[in-house]
């Protein structure tokens, strides 16, 4: 039975009945998802899909649902929590259509899993790392910064396009203090570094990876044993650059190499460095925009590919951090008129005509 609508808009039909069932989800879960978002009414009765509402949202959503069943004729799948993304990419762009995000596979896994980009953001990501020497990936956790860097530099040593992948983040603790940590050097560092390694073991058989370690053509290391190096025919990966110093973010970009292409990822909003120390990663972006053959690729919350509840909780930390800035600026410009205002009574206090002096002839 089809749900009332408060007015029929559009009726589209599915030639496919099994891809409409995993569009509209388990007890058309991902319908209920789209209509909240969308603020109209969907409907489904076997291959027809019923829209109602004001007739912008309505447009969008045939849009949206005529894009689906091309690309689910073409088998290409989209993921029920990629739906809003992909309602948020054609929203911005009139002409987009969803084959031109969803169908490139950027890399094939050892399991055989297809790592796609998934959303606008992350499709002008992957542009831009291929089409750069080097490539700012800024934005909240969860928005695919790093694994994205991660499958364009394994594609890149696969094809030989590289030698060597060289991943580096600062050992920077996360507001803890771990204390001395046993071990050689190796194993000191390797917590700070076990997210790179787990990036890879899911693209690369665990046993290649090792072999790969070995021989040194993969190579991950902290950001400190940058210095002094040159990175000549490498794809190299910055991570939790935020945490990088300005010192060692320039010490860093200047080790770029012949033939080498260079990603740094980070969230400026997660500085662990020590109160008062300016992030290297925000620096750059104020220092580098605009500087033929870098890129700087922004995330927000509408990007993050993690548990939907990740995407809700970097909504309110973004809401709140504007609402102390707002405070913030609001305290500065009052206590900036308070002190003007002092200024002309302290400069009226000291006029001849107040303290009683000769008037000038």
């Amino acid at each position: 039975m089809f749900e009332p609508l408060p007015s029929v808009a559009a009726e589209i039909e599915w030639s496919d009945s099994k891809a409409l069932f995993a569009l509209v989800g388990p007890a058309n879960t991902n319908l209920r998802s789209l209509q909240k978002h969308l603020g109209i009414e969907i409907g489904s009765r076997g291959n027809v899909l019923r829209i109602g509402g004001p007739p912008a949202p309505v447009a969008l959503a045939k849009r949206f649902f005529v894009q689906m069943g091309e690309l689910a004729a073409e088998g290409v799948k989209i993921e029920g929590q990629d739906h809003v993304r992909a309602l948020h990419a054609l929203s911005q762009d009139e002409a987009l259509h969803l084959r031109d995000i969803y169908s490139e596979v950027v890399l094939l896994t050892a399991r055989g899993r297809a790592i796609k980009a998934r959303g606008l953001a992350q499709k002008s990501y992957v542009h831009a790392m291929r089409t750069h020497d080097l490539t700012f990936g800024i934005g909240p956790a969860g928005t695919g910064k790093t694994y994205l860097a991660m499958a364009l530099g394994v594609t890149a040593l696969m094809t030989k396009t590289v030698r060597r992948i060289v991943l580096t983040r600062p050992a920077v603790e996360a507001g803890e203090r771990l204390g001395f940590l046993p071990g050689d050097l190796a194993e000191k560092v390797n917590p700070y570094l076990r997210p790179l390694y787990d990036a890879l073991d899911e693209m690369i058989d665990v046993d290649k990876t090792e072999e790969l370690l070995k021989r040194g053509q993969i190579e991950v290391a902290p950001l400190a044993f940058m210095r002094g190096r040159t990175l000549n025919d490498c794809f190299v990966i910055l991570d939790e650059a935020q945490n990088a110093t300005s010192e060692q973010m320039r010490m860093f970009l200047t080790r770029l190499g012949c033939n080498s292409r260079c990603v740094v990822t980070g969230d400026v909003t997660q500085v662990d460095l020590p109160s008062g120390q300016r992030s290297g990663l925000a620096d750059a972006r104020a220092l580098l925009s605009g500087i033929e053959g870098i890129s700087f690729c922004e995330f927000t919350h509408v990007d993050v590919v993690r548990h939907p509840l990740v995407q809700r909780i970097v909504q309110a930390y973004e809401a709140r951090d504007l609402s102390v800035e707002v405070d913030r600026e609001r305290r500065r410009v009052e206590s900036e008129a308070r002190r003007r205002l002092q200024e002309v009574a302290h400069d009226a206090v000291q006029s001849p005509l107040v303290t009683g002096g000769a008037l000038p002839k």
